[in-house]
């Protein structure tokens, strides 16, 4: 082997050390953050458990519209209350940590992005935050009260019904992380179209498919089998197709 072929080598294998030094560094940064949001979560642990029960108890704030007679939850195991407590903590942590994490993201692949990919990204950043808000605030408010309400009271006359901390915990905290990441369908649109791997003419002519699947997608992730709580999440879905298709007017 030449001393050039050799240099190159020994530069390449430099290059890959470099690259997973920096990685290792920007995760070791991620985890702190989250270790140290999840820790701050944990502390508030009772007030962020009473804020995901007011969509089923009202007695935590009165002046909301209650929709279901007032409820505890229950555990049935040593442990389920320290677990049940941390899980709540630790999907808080991530919520909180997700902008530094997302950055650290972007700042790893930067060096390697062109400048219009580089506009590109940050130009997504702030709708591709604002809508996964959106929809989990969508979720809270509108979905969980009317899915919660008929799960709860069905069959009362017959059944009692006590809700477990980690099964409801688990239920609402996944249903309002799942909402959130339909509502991300405009911007994945958007970039779909935006990188020409689909063109806005041809998903155009999906309409009536995609309303089906919005209504499919619908009854299989709401935890109720009524067409009311059904339709409260296909016409959002579908709508928000109706979004993406506006919005990759500009792409």
């Amino acid at each position: 082997m030449s001393s050039g072929t050799a240099t190159r080598e020994r530069d390449k294998e430099l290059s890959l050390v470099q690259h997973l030094g920096e990685l290792r560094d920007r995760l070791v940064v991620s985890a702190i953050a989250l270790v140290i949001t999840t820790a701050i979560a944990f502390f508030f642990g009772t007030q962020l458990i009473r804020i995901l029960l007011i969509p089923v108890d009202c007695t935590f704030i009165p002046a909301y519209s209650c929709h279901v007679p007032p409820t505890t939850l229950v555990s049935f195991s040593p442990t389920e209350n320290f677990t049940t407590y941390f899980r709540v903590a630790l999907f808080a942590g991530i919520a909180l940590a997700m902008p530094l994490i997302l950055y650290e993201i972007y700042a790893y692949i930067d060096p390697a992005l062109l400048p219009k990919e580089r506009r590109f990204i940050r130009f997504m950043g702030l709708p591709v935050i604002a809508l996964f808000i959106a929809g989990m605030l969508f979720c809270y408010f509108v979905l969980l009260p009317n899915a919660i309400k008929f799960l709860i009271t069905f069959g009362e006359d017959v059944i009692k019904n006590q809700l477990r901390a980690a099964d409801y915990l688990s239920f609402v905290t996944i249903f309002i992380l799942g909402m959130g990441l339909v509502f991300e369908v405009p911007v994945v649109i958007f970039a779909l179209v935006k990188i020409h791997v689909i063109t806005r003419a041809w998903l155009a002519k999906q309409r009536r498919y995609a309303f089906l699947a919005a209504f499919v997608i619908g009854a299989i992730i709401t935890p109720t089998p009524d067409p009311f709580n059904q339709t409260l999440v296909a016409a959002p879905m579908y709508l928000l197709f109706e979004l993406g298709l506006f919005v990759a007017r500009f792409a």
